[in-house]
Protein backbone atom coordinates (compact mmCIF):
# COMPACT_ATOMS: atom_id res chain seq x y z
CA UNK A 1 0.00 0.00 0.00
CA UNK A 2 1.50 3.29 -1.13
CA UNK A 3 -0.91 5.78 0.39
CA UNK A 4 -0.77 9.42 -0.60
CA UNK A 5 -1.53 12.07 1.99
CA UNK A 6 -5.33 12.33 1.92
CA UNK A 7 -7.03 15.64 1.15
CA UNK A 8 -9.75 14.67 3.64
CA UNK A 9 -8.37 12.32 6.31
CA UNK A 10 -10.69 9.52 7.36
CA UNK A 11 -11.32 8.12 10.81
CA UNK A 12 -10.33 4.45 10.69
CA UNK A 13 -10.95 2.55 13.91
CA UNK A 14 -10.41 -1.10 14.78
CA UNK A 15 -11.86 -3.56 17.24
CA UNK A 16 -9.27 -5.43 19.34
CA UNK A 17 -10.31 -9.00 20.28
CA UNK A 18 -10.20 -11.34 17.26
CA UNK A 19 -9.68 -8.38 14.95
CA UNK A 20 -6.11 -7.32 15.76
CA UNK A 21 -5.04 -10.68 17.18
CA UNK A 22 -6.22 -14.30 17.25
CA UNK A 23 -8.62 -14.40 20.21
CA UNK A 24 -9.32 -18.10 19.65
CA UNK A 25 -5.72 -19.11 20.46
CA UNK A 26 -5.76 -18.25 24.20
CA UNK A 27 -9.24 -19.79 24.51
CA UNK A 28 -8.11 -23.03 22.89
CA UNK A 29 -4.90 -23.23 24.91
CA UNK A 30 -6.68 -22.55 28.21
CA UNK A 31 -9.37 -25.16 27.56
CA UNK A 32 -6.77 -27.72 26.49
CA UNK A 33 -4.67 -27.09 29.58
CA UNK A 34 -7.46 -27.40 32.14
CA UNK A 35 -10.31 -29.42 30.60
CA UNK A 36 -8.24 -31.56 28.22
CA UNK A 37 -11.14 -32.53 25.91
CA UNK A 38 -10.67 -35.16 23.20
CA UNK A 39 -8.93 -34.35 19.92
CA UNK A 40 -12.20 -33.86 18.05
CA UNK A 41 -13.41 -31.09 20.35
CA UNK A 42 -14.83 -28.19 18.25
CA UNK A 43 -12.81 -25.33 19.73
CA UNK A 44 -13.95 -22.70 17.26
CA UNK A 45 -17.65 -23.45 17.76
CA UNK A 46 -17.17 -23.43 21.54
CA UNK A 47 -15.26 -20.17 21.29
CA UNK A 48 -18.15 -18.49 19.50
CA UNK A 49 -20.55 -19.70 22.20
CA UNK A 50 -18.23 -18.39 24.91
CA UNK A 51 -18.28 -14.97 23.27
CA UNK A 52 -22.07 -15.15 23.01
CA UNK A 53 -22.41 -15.87 26.73
CA UNK A 54 -19.81 -13.25 27.57
CA UNK A 55 -21.87 -10.59 25.78
CA UNK A 56 -25.18 -11.87 27.16
CA UNK A 57 -24.07 -12.11 30.78
CA UNK A 58 -22.27 -8.77 30.62
CA UNK A 59 -25.45 -7.05 29.42
CA UNK A 60 -27.39 -8.71 32.24
CA UNK A 61 -24.90 -7.22 34.71
CA UNK A 62 -25.22 -3.74 33.27
CA UNK A 63 -22.74 -3.59 30.40
CA UNK A 64 -19.86 -1.15 30.71
CA UNK A 65 -20.69 -0.59 34.37
CA UNK A 66 -19.80 -4.18 35.25
CA UNK A 67 -16.22 -3.09 35.91
CA UNK A 68 -17.47 -1.78 39.24
CA UNK A 69 -19.15 -5.03 40.29
CA UNK A 70 -16.04 -6.97 41.26
CA UNK A 71 -17.09 -10.46 42.32
CA UNK A 72 -20.08 -10.41 39.98
CA UNK A 73 -17.77 -9.97 37.00
CA UNK A 74 -15.54 -12.82 38.12
CA UNK A 75 -18.60 -15.03 38.49
CA UNK A 76 -19.76 -14.04 35.00
CA UNK A 77 -16.37 -14.94 33.53
CA UNK A 78 -16.53 -18.41 35.09
CA UNK A 79 -20.13 -18.98 34.05
CA UNK A 80 -19.47 -18.15 30.40
CA UNK A 81 -16.98 -21.02 30.24
CA UNK A 82 -19.28 -23.40 32.07
CA UNK A 83 -22.26 -22.59 29.84
CA UNK A 84 -20.33 -22.63 26.57
CA UNK A 85 -18.40 -25.84 27.18
CA UNK A 86 -21.46 -27.64 28.56
CA UNK A 87 -23.08 -27.29 25.13
CA UNK A 88 -20.30 -29.51 23.80
CA UNK A 89 -20.36 -32.10 26.58
CA UNK A 90 -17.60 -30.65 28.79
CA UNK A 91 -18.90 -29.86 32.28
CA UNK A 92 -16.63 -27.75 34.44
CA UNK A 93 -16.75 -27.51 38.20
CA UNK A 94 -16.54 -24.03 39.68
CA UNK A 95 -12.86 -24.61 40.45
CA UNK A 96 -12.14 -25.82 36.90
CA UNK A 97 -13.98 -22.86 35.40
CA UNK A 98 -11.89 -20.52 37.56
CA UNK A 99 -8.71 -22.27 36.41
CA UNK A 100 -9.72 -21.98 32.74
CA UNK A 101 -10.53 -18.30 33.21
CA UNK A 102 -7.20 -17.59 34.91
CA UNK A 103 -5.24 -19.42 32.22
CA UNK A 104 -7.21 -17.63 29.51
CA UNK A 105 -6.51 -14.28 31.16
CA UNK A 106 -2.78 -14.93 31.43
CA UNK A 107 -2.53 -16.10 27.83
CA UNK A 108 -4.20 -12.93 26.55
CA UNK A 109 -1.21 -10.93 27.71
CA UNK A 110 1.12 -12.99 25.51
CA UNK A 111 -0.45 -12.38 22.12
CA UNK A 112 0.70 -11.77 18.57
CA UNK A 113 -1.08 -9.55 16.10
CA UNK A 114 -2.45 -10.97 12.87
CA UNK A 115 -0.01 -10.89 9.98
CA UNK A 116 -0.10 -7.49 8.32
CA UNK A 117 -2.08 -5.76 11.07
CA UNK A 118 0.71 -3.65 12.58
CA UNK A 119 2.05 -2.68 9.17
CA UNK A 120 -1.39 -1.53 8.02
CA UNK A 121 -1.94 0.58 11.15
CA UNK A 122 1.42 2.25 10.56
CA UNK A 123 0.65 2.98 6.90
CA UNK A 124 -2.74 4.46 7.71
CA UNK A 125 -1.28 6.67 10.44
CA UNK A 126 1.62 7.76 8.24
CA UNK A 127 -0.88 8.71 5.52
CA UNK A 128 -2.50 11.16 7.93
CA UNK A 129 -5.68 9.30 8.80
CA UNK A 130 -7.13 9.31 12.33
CA UNK A 131 -6.40 5.76 13.49
CA UNK A 132 -7.70 4.35 16.77
CA UNK A 133 -9.23 1.43 18.65
CA UNK A 134 -12.73 0.86 20.06
CA UNK A 135 -13.06 -2.19 22.31
CA UNK A 136 -15.45 -3.61 24.88
CA UNK A 137 -14.27 -4.63 28.33
CA UNK A 138 -12.80 -3.37 31.60
CA UNK A 139 -10.36 -0.54 30.98
CA UNK A 140 -7.32 -2.06 32.70
CA UNK A 141 -7.81 -5.48 31.10
CA UNK A 142 -8.13 -4.13 27.56
CA UNK A 143 -5.28 -1.66 27.99
CA UNK A 144 -3.05 -4.53 29.13
CA UNK A 145 -3.79 -6.32 25.86
CA UNK A 146 -3.02 -3.17 23.89
CA UNK A 147 0.27 -2.88 25.78
CA UNK A 148 1.03 -6.55 25.08
CA UNK A 149 0.75 -5.79 21.36
CA UNK A 150 3.07 -2.80 21.83
CA UNK A 151 0.60 -0.37 20.28
CA UNK A 152 1.20 2.46 22.74
CA UNK A 153 3.79 4.16 20.54
CA UNK A 154 1.73 3.69 17.40
CA UNK A 155 -1.74 4.89 18.43
CA UNK A 156 -2.08 7.96 20.69
CA UNK A 157 -3.73 7.29 24.03
CA UNK A 158 -6.55 9.71 23.26
CA UNK A 159 -7.57 7.44 20.38
CA UNK A 160 -7.91 4.32 22.53
CA UNK A 161 -11.56 3.91 23.51
CA UNK A 162 -12.45 1.16 26.00
CA UNK A 163 -16.09 0.69 26.96
CA UNK A 164 -15.27 0.28 30.64
CA UNK A 165 -13.75 3.76 30.67
CA UNK A 166 -16.14 5.44 28.23
CA UNK A 167 -19.36 4.17 29.80
CA UNK A 168 -21.05 2.54 26.80
CA UNK A 169 -20.54 -0.90 25.29
CA UNK A 170 -20.74 -1.72 21.61
CA UNK A 171 -23.25 -2.10 19.96
CA UNK A 172 -24.60 1.03 21.66
CA UNK A 173 -24.10 3.71 18.97
CA UNK A 174 -23.28 6.25 21.68
CA UNK A 175 -19.76 4.88 21.99
CA UNK A 176 -19.20 5.59 18.28
CA UNK A 177 -20.74 9.06 18.62
CA UNK A 178 -18.39 9.68 21.55
CA UNK A 179 -15.41 8.69 19.41
CA UNK A 180 -16.47 11.13 16.70
CA UNK A 181 -16.77 13.96 19.21
CA UNK A 182 -13.43 13.22 20.86
CA UNK A 183 -11.48 12.86 17.61
CA UNK A 184 -13.17 15.55 15.53
CA UNK A 185 -14.26 13.00 12.93
CA UNK A 186 -17.68 12.67 11.31
CA UNK A 187 -19.76 9.49 10.90
CA UNK A 188 -19.80 9.78 7.10
CA UNK A 189 -15.98 9.80 7.06
CA UNK A 190 -15.53 7.10 9.71
CA UNK A 191 -14.75 3.43 9.09
CA UNK A 192 -14.89 0.61 11.60
CA UNK A 193 -13.12 -2.73 11.19
CA UNK A 194 -14.36 -5.52 13.45
CA UNK A 195 -15.13 -9.22 13.57
CA UNK A 196 -18.23 -9.30 15.78
CA UNK A 197 -21.55 -9.07 13.99
CA UNK A 198 -23.48 -8.21 17.16
CA UNK A 199 -21.10 -5.60 18.49
CA UNK A 200 -19.15 -4.24 15.55
CA UNK A 201 -21.37 -4.48 12.47
CA UNK A 202 -24.66 -3.64 14.19
CA UNK A 203 -23.22 -0.91 16.42
CA UNK A 204 -21.20 0.97 13.81
CA UNK A 205 -24.01 0.87 11.25
CA UNK A 206 -26.42 2.29 13.84
CA UNK A 207 -23.99 5.18 14.36
CA UNK A 208 -23.89 5.95 10.63
CA UNK A 209 -20.35 4.66 10.09
CA UNK A 210 -18.96 2.66 7.18
CA UNK A 211 -18.41 -0.93 8.31
CA UNK A 212 -15.73 -3.35 7.18
CA UNK A 213 -16.63 -6.74 8.59
CA UNK A 214 -13.44 -8.69 9.37
CA UNK A 215 -14.97 -12.11 8.80
CA UNK A 216 -11.82 -14.20 8.95
CA UNK A 217 -13.70 -17.12 10.52
CA UNK A 218 -16.22 -17.33 7.66
CA UNK A 219 -19.32 -17.13 9.85
CA UNK A 220 -22.77 -16.17 8.61
CA UNK A 221 -24.58 -12.88 9.26
CA UNK A 222 -26.80 -12.79 12.33
CA UNK A 223 -29.38 -10.24 11.18
CA UNK A 224 -30.56 -8.22 8.18
CA UNK A 225 -27.88 -5.57 8.70
CA UNK A 226 -25.58 -5.06 5.72
CA UNK A 227 -21.94 -4.05 6.23
CA UNK A 228 -20.61 -2.07 3.29
CA UNK A 229 -17.55 -4.31 2.95
CA UNK A 230 -16.36 -7.74 4.08
CA UNK A 231 -12.76 -8.99 4.21
CA UNK A 232 -11.10 -12.12 5.57
CA UNK A 233 -7.45 -11.06 5.95
CA UNK A 234 -5.28 -8.00 6.39
CA UNK A 235 -3.95 -8.42 2.88
CA UNK A 236 -7.52 -8.15 1.61
CA UNK A 237 -8.25 -5.25 3.96
CA UNK A 238 -5.23 -3.32 2.72
CA UNK A 239 -6.31 -3.72 -0.90
CA UNK A 240 -9.84 -2.60 -0.03
CA UNK A 241 -8.68 0.50 1.83
CA UNK A 242 -6.43 1.42 -1.07
CA UNK A 243 -9.50 1.33 -3.32
CA UNK A 244 -11.95 3.20 -1.11
CA UNK A 245 -9.80 5.82 0.62
CA UNK A 246 -6.63 5.97 -1.48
Amino acid sequence: MNMMKPTAPKGIFFDVDDTLYDHLAPFRDAVQEIANPDEAFPYEAAYHRMRYYSDKLSVELGGAGTAAYGDAVEDMRRRRFQLALAEFGVRLTLEEAEAVQQSYLNLQYNITMFEGARELLMKLADAGHVVGLITNGPAEHQMNKIAAMKLGGLIPEDRLFVSGAVGWDKPDPRIFHHVNRQTGTKPENSYYVGDSWRNDVVGALAAGWHVIWFNHRSVGPESEHRPQHTVASYEELERLLEEIIG
